[in-house]
């Protein structure tokens, strides 16, 4: 059992539930418990031994219950719920250019602030405690998702073309070093640099993004060789694929996030590999718009940190990663035929602990240990759909749902208890959504 000398007293403890871990011990403790103070988790054991230890301000008994660390969605664009149905079933050029870049351009910063107050009140609903974002206005994302209580990483997305919020692309790089002096040192809400993609920015944008990172030591992130007609764009503009592009120009490293990474060949690889490059797996959203399908299993292999993200909801369409997980695994086993591949332990730690790594965060979330912020959620076990328990790991993967979720913490903060928010007035956030809707078509 881990204790804390401190004190006896905590502020929140949570008993009688199945705690799994997932640190580096992959320790399980059924009856077990976890005592939190302050932002922290102070003790993890059975919860005989720290309902004896511990005097608590509140105790959550969570029998029947799995306690695990939150999930880490590690790429989406939060305010496109507003968009979610908007344009479907079309390629990703197409759907991109023609229905997305349009739409963007009526966004207002009030349409970003509810669209992230909609998408937040899902990701807790569904057990989501901290996610990465890209798009516009993200002044306002922040906003948002502190308010929630939700833990972020966020930044305004830069391209060549003129914003229809910051205007030239020098009042971005502007726009995004405010945002990191703003949010410098808050308990939640981190800034990246975040260059669109290598299709959309200039050389010369791509290397003032990799220095502005560098000054301020900030993530810098990317939608990366996210389908063929990418690749052959960038080798015939650049004579070189994506990926090596971005190796020539200095901008792999790890603190580089590349988002969905599907068009890959060996060579691509070998540089992520060898540059510790962060990858995130966006699955669903790859499939819906037929980019292709990640070479997943090859990248582990190699050693590269490989997290999962839903992207947005105008091409997922929604932000659970539960469902994330279940598609993440049956994927990559149907394309290889090999139902060894992609174990449900391996695409559980894809969701929380490489996520939490890919994002910066390794050493303060993704697992349940003393001196860790607390992050948690707890899932009810109690359902048709969950029983019989054989292999808990296995039933969050293949049959859990996000709305299994009973309680979620968030730096020591309960935001939702027994499936009601407590941060956000969700009657409110879906209102203003319709309002917002019931605009003339935004494309």
């Amino acid at each position: 059992m881990d204790t804390d000398s401190r004190n006896s007293t905590v502020d929140l403890l949570l008993i009688n539930g199945m705690v799994l871990t997932l640190d580096s011990e992959n320790r399980r403790f059924d009856s077990g418990a976890v005592a939190i103070r302050g932002e922290e988790i102070v003790a993890v054991g059975p919860s005989p031994e720290l309902t004896a230890r511990f005097r608590a301000g509140k105790t959550l008994d969570v029998q029947g219950c799995a306690i695990m660390p939150g999930l880490v969605n590690g790429h989406t664009h939060a305010a496109m719920t507003l968009f979610r149905g908007l344009a479907d079933d079309l390629p990703l050029m197409e759907w991109l250019r023609d229905y997305i870049f349009p739409a963007e351009e009526k966004l207002t910063e009030e349409m970003v602030y509810r669209g992230t107050q909609l998408a937040c009140a899902e990701m807790i609903l569904s057990g989501t405690t901290t996610f990465c974002d890209m798009y516009l206005f993200e002044h306002k994302v922040a906003e948002a998702a502190k308010q929630a209580g939700m833990r972020a990483l966020v930044g305004e997305v830069l391209y060549d073309f003129p914003s229809p919020h910051y205007g030239s692309v020098q009042n971005g790089l502007k726009f995004t070093e405010s945002l990191i002096e703003q949010w410098r040192g808050d308990p939640l809400v981190r800034i990246a640099v975040e260059p669109h993609a290598t299709y959309t920015c200039s050389p010369q944008l791509l290397q003032q993004c990799r220095d502005l990172a560098a000054r301020h030591r900030v993530p810098l992130i990317i939608h990366l060789s996210e389908n063929q007609t990418e690749v052959d764009e960038i080798l015939k503009r650049h004579g070189c694929r994506p990926v090596a592009y971005l190796e020539k120009l200095g901008l792999l490293g790890p603190n580089l996030i590349a988002d969905h990474c599907v068009a890959l060949d060996e060579n691509d690889m070998e540089l992520l590999a060898r540059r510790d490059v962060q990858v995130i797996h966006n699955p669903e959203s790859n499939m819906k718009l037929a980019s292709g399908i990640a070479p997943i299993p090859r990248l582990l292999e190699m050693g590269v940190n490989v997290a999962l993200g839903t992207d947005g909801c105008a091409s997922n369409n929604d932000l659970d990663l539960f469902g994330e997980m279940d598609t993440c695994a049956k994927l990559h086993k149907v394309a290889t035929l090999d139902p060894t591949v992609l174990p449900a332990s391996t695409v559980l730690r894809m969701a929380v602990k490489n996520g939490a790594h890919a994002l910066g965060l390794g050493d303060r979330i993704g697992a349940i240990a003393p001196g860790k912020w607390a992050d948690l959620i707890v899932v009810d076990l109690q359902k048709p759909h969950l029983t019989p328990l054989y292999e808990p790991l296995s039933h969050l993967v293949y049959a859990a749902r996000g709305s299994d979720v009973r309680h979620s913490i968030i730096h020591g903060r309960l935001v939702m208890e027994d499936r009601q928010l407590l941060t956000l007035d969700i009657g409110e956030v879906m209102k203003q959504a319709r309002r917002l809707s019931r605009r003339k078509d935004p494309c």
